[in-house]
């Protein structure tokens, strides 16, 4: 099946664009599962040496992928150790 895009997009040349976007399409949500899996706190694959990574994490940490208005570095803790 993958052999047929070159020849496909050979004979049709307007279906060159939507070759293009569809695997930058695919290419974009692979890389976003993985960093979702790498870096998420909610993921844990070590259950033995580190079973809840979530608590481990300090309020100057930022895990989200973008953050647009917030400064993690300036955060305090607010509420009592635990």
């Amino acid at each position: 099946m993958l052999c047929q895009i070159p020849s496909q997009a050979k004979k049709h040349a307007s279906s060159t664009p939507l070759f293009v976007f569809i695997g930058a399409g695919g290419t974009r949500a692979m890389l976003y599962v993985t960093s979702l899996a790498l870096f998420n706190p909610d993921v844990c694959w070590d259950r033995k040496n580190n079973p809840e990574p979530w608590n481990k994490l300090g309020p100057n940490e930022q895990y989200k992928l973008y953050s647009l208005n917030v400064d993690y570095s300036k955060l305090k803790k607010e509420g009592p150790d635990c």
